[in-house]
């Protein structure tokens, strides 16, 4: 009996030991096949341990869903398996909603300027995980823009994860080639600027003899508008005087502007039906020769362009943002340095480590290697570096596979390092460089860091009362003592008690 038993454990023992040779043999292959984890850089874990499941919620801004090739990567990277759900933009601030009331949202849901505000008494309510303290743990994470990071704070605390983008991108695209057959330089002045669009609208600027052409191309969101007010001297929303916070439609420049925008409507120097204007619409009056100016994102430049020249070979453009006001001064409105935010839900992620690898992964993305792979995609393949810049190699496929995707970006090159693109059209890198300048002449808005609970709550209802106002005073639906007769409407219906919150 001793005999069978000593026999049983000797046939265990080598049993045992083949199976371990098996496993290190196995490993050791694997290790030695390719060598693409130590190649390729992975940075959250080796592949032996087991995958950490991300889910995110992201704004769809092309036509389709991309690819999932980026996303593969990502995971290879990263030692994720993610879960990505793709929102069209036009309902995606709904579905969002709509997750948060059914309590369905995912580890990492991305959330709009206005929305964010929404969110705050959620926040509040301790509904969002705090992850200021935690920032200082990560070697990428660790170097977000300060100042950004301020402006998007709740109560001086810390929620959210930033996707960067420039303080004011804002400035002046015009038909260089309309401009020089008139003999008018680039515009430095309000008045500058008032009289180009006079001269595109009734000199026939395109030479053709016919009255076919109109200065300004304008959309229905009061975006053009504003960043006239700031030429003008006007306040970022809110402004101070006689040290009291007040909104910017209670100070005279913004008066000035509603008088200018008034009178280029009533003489045709812009399209008609500005406020129900798509921006296709209005780029495509630019593309197609109707208008010679566009105010907005400079870098639109280069859209407006490659469709344009498909119409006219010859046609130029030009961009330009120093435009003083009648005080002689420039400035232009700036963003709180975000164009969104990413939260983590405490219903999606239920513990301190598990909010630890949903970082993990963000910390990639702000690598110089993750940046550069999440916006450009992959060397060789979707860019090539030129000049110590990104350009794309075939933006079909750029645009199906890597696109999709930049509203991931968690900060911005100042901070994570990756390629600023390169141009082969001059005024779409002129463009990139005056977005650095404007930094020099930013206002910004008082309130930004500050709360009104009533205008959290009633965010929408108050700003359609001063945008309708504002409209119908342009087409000359209404006179001063009609718009005025709106900031009254508007006080009673909350605003009064937004100056005060905020004021407080």
């Amino acid at each position: 009996m001793r005999k069978l038993i000593k026999l049983l454990l000797v046939s265990f023992t080598f049993l045992f030991i083949m199976a371990c040779s098996d496993d290190s043999t196995s490993n050791q292959e694997q290790n030695d096949g390719d060598g693409s984890n130590e190649s390729e850089g992975e940075t959250n874990s080796s592949d032996s341990e087991e995958l950490f499941e991300l889910s995110v919620m992201l704004n769809l801004h092309t036509p389709e869903v991309p690819q999932d090739k980026l996303e593969k990567l990502l995971e290879e990277k990263t030692n994720t398996a993610l879960e990505i759900q793709w929102i069209p933009d036009g309902n995606y601030e709904e579905r969002v909603n709509t997750a948060f009331s059914t309590n369905s949202l995912p580890h990492a849901v991305l959330v709009k300027t206005a929305q964010f505000t929404q969110f705050k008494d959620a926040i509040r309510d301790e509904q969002f995980w705090e992850i200021g303290p935690y920032l200082e743990k990560f070697e990428n994470l660790s170097k977000l823009r300060e100042s950004t990071l301020e402006n998007s704070k709740v109560d001086g605390k810390l929620y959210s994860l930033y996707m960067g983008r420039p303080l004011s991108r804002s400035g002046l695209i015009y038909r260089k080639d309309w401009a020089d057959n008139l003999g008018i330089d680039t515009p430095t002045t309000t008045d500058e600027f008032y009289e180009m669009l006079r001269a595109f609208t009734e000199d026939d600027p395109d030479g053709n003899g016919e009255d076919d052409t109109i200065g300004l191309t304008d959309r229905g969101n009061l975006g053009t508008f504003v960043t006239v007010s700031s030429w003008m001297g006007g306040p970022n929303r809110w402004g101070e005087r006689d040290g009291q916070l007040l909104p910017e439609f209670m100070f005279p420049e913004y008066k000035e502007t509603l008088d200018f925008f008034r009178d280029l409507h009533s003489n045709g120097y812009m399209n008609k039906d500005a406020p129900v204007t798509s921006k296709t619409d209005q780029q495509d009056m630019m593309k197609n020769g109707t208008a010679g100016a566009y105010i907005g994102s400079m870098q639109d430049v280069h859209g407006i362009y490659q469709d344009a020249k498909g119409i006219n070979p010859d046609v130029e453009f030009d961009v330009h943002n120093y435009i003083e006001g009648p005080d002689g001064e420039f400035g232009v409105r700036a963003i709180p340095g975000y164009g969104s935010l990413i939260l983590f839900p405490k219903s999606a992620i239920k513990s301190e480590a598990e909010l630890k690898n949903v970082l993990q992964f963000f910390d990639y993305l702000m690598s110089e290697e993750g940046a550069n792979l999440l916006i450009w995609g992959k060397e060789g393949v979707h860019y090539e570096v030129v000049d110590g810049r990104a350009k794309v190699i075939d933006q079909n496929k750029f645009d199906i596979e890597i696109k999709p995707y930049t509203p991931f970006e968690i900060g911005e090159p100042l901070t994570n390092g990756r390629y600023e693109p390169y141009f082969d059209y001059e005024p779409a890198a002129k463009a990139n460089e005056l977005y650095k300048d404007n930094d020099n002449y930013v206002v910004n808005d008082p309130t930004i860091g500050l709360d009104s609970e009533t205008y959290n709550q009633n965010a929408a209802s108050l700003d359609q009362i001063i945008e309708d106002a504002t409209y119908q005073y342009i087409l000359g639906e209404i006179d001063e003592a009609g718009f005025d007769k709106a900031i009254e409407k508007w006080k009673e219906a909350g605003g009064n008690d937004v100056i005060k919150e905020y004021n407080e």
